[in-house]
């Protein structure tokens, strides 16, 4: 059961994470340019190891009928009962929810009302926090064929809520609710193929999977399949199919994409060169704190590709972005051959962001 908070609500993120084969977690190493020419390319961005973000809410409620003639009323169907319990809960009215999903459990053994309970156990909605409670429901729910309860539950088994850790039970759970065409629980599966977890390590059937959930609109499953293609990993090399997976992850707000899809925009990679699109992708990832992207964009500034010269911004960029990690030894000059002037005007703006940093460190 999902909601407006993602599949499984607000404080918890699904435990499992995307393995490229690039250097997963090697500090970034500067772009190719230096004060750099046209043509010179911008380097690609590894890829760190990446959390499931949280999705979307898939509606549940059934869509009315379609009116009919006169002439074909006796045939019509009968009308679907309204789901008050899973209206409540998308609108915030979680004890009402609550006890009108146990109406229908008592009344019918409805396991979608089932999945509702155990999400608002799950999370804490109208109820207090129940992991035990939770998994309970998520079970009686998935022996009665519910592929959400399914998903919810193997995450429960792979982060170790309600009970022990259980990865092959999750694996299990998530095969069955990928069979019922649960597109989350069909990425997810995918991960384990690409990481060799629970099952022979397979590429090839990891992208079928991934390839599935992203045609289901599953923005991460888009990201995954666009490295697969960038890296000729699974499937064929293919630049242009890579990047037009990445631009539609990147327009779901998935950071990593962004900034992917920005450095194939710099350099005209499977997609016509666009500079100044690039470097608006770059300030909004860089916003969102990634590091690679902090340092390409400060670049960008110290250069004036895509965006109008600022040594004091690239100053500000680039020691956000070395405290994160992605040092860089062109700026590093660069930053030393301003005046004092830009130097301390780009610190001052970089300190706000500088403090974060040392706290999140402390």
């Amino acid at each position: 059961m999902t909601h407006r908070h993602g599949i499984l609500g607000p404080g918890l993120a699904a435990t499992l994470l995307l393995i490229s084969s690039a250097a997963a977690q090697a500090p970034p190493a500067a772009p190719a340019y230096t004060s750099p020419p046209p043509a010179t390319p911008m380097r690609a961005a590894p890829r760190a190891h990446v959390p499931i973000p949280k999705r979307s809410p898939a509606k549940a409620v059934t869509a009315p009928a379609p009116k009919t003639s006169s002439a074909s009323a006796s045939a019509k169907p009968p009308a679907q009962e309204p789901d008050l319990a899973f209206g409540a809960y998308q609108r915030g009215y979680y004890l009402t929810a609550f006890h009108e999903a146990t109406k229908r459990i008592d009344a019918k053994g409805d396991p979608k009302a089932m999945t509702l309970l155990g999400e608002l156990y799950a999370n804490g909605l109208g109820v207090p926090t129940d992991d035990a409670k939770a998994a309970e429901w998520y079970s009686l729910a998935a022996t009665r064929g519910d592929p959400q309860a399914m998903f919810s539950l193997a995450m429960f088994r792979m982060g170790g809520r309600g009970g022990p850790r259980d990865h092959a039970e999750a694996a299990r759970l998530l095969a069955q609710a990928s069979k019922l065409g649960q597109p989350a629980a069909t990425y997810d599966l995918g991960l384990l193929y690409l990481e060799g977890q629970q099952f022979p390590q397979d590429v090839s059937r990891a992208a079928e999977l991934f390839r599935s959930a992203a045609n289901a609109g599953v923005p991460e499953a888009q990201y995954a399949l666009a490295t697969l293609y960038k890296d000729g990993r699974g499937v064929p090399k293919d630049p242009k199919e890579a990047t037009r997976l990445m631009g539609l992850a990147a327009r779901a707000d998935i950071v990593d994409a962004q900034v992917e899809y920005a450095i194939a925009l710099f350099n005209g990679i499977g997609i016509a060169k666009d500079e100044a699109k690039a470097a608006k992708l770059l300030h909004e990832a860089a916003m969102r704190g990634n590091p690679i992207a902090q340092n390409r964009l400060a670049r960008l500034l110290a250069a004036g590709r895509g965006v109008s010269a600022d040594p004091v911004a690239a100053v500000k960029w680039h020691l956000i972005a070395k405290a994160a990690g992605a040092g860089d030894a062109y700026l590093d000059n660069f930053m030393q051959n301003q005046t004092p002037e830009v130097r301390a005007n780009g610190e001052r703006l970089a300190k706000p962001w500088l403090d974060v940093i040392r706290l999140s460190r402390s």
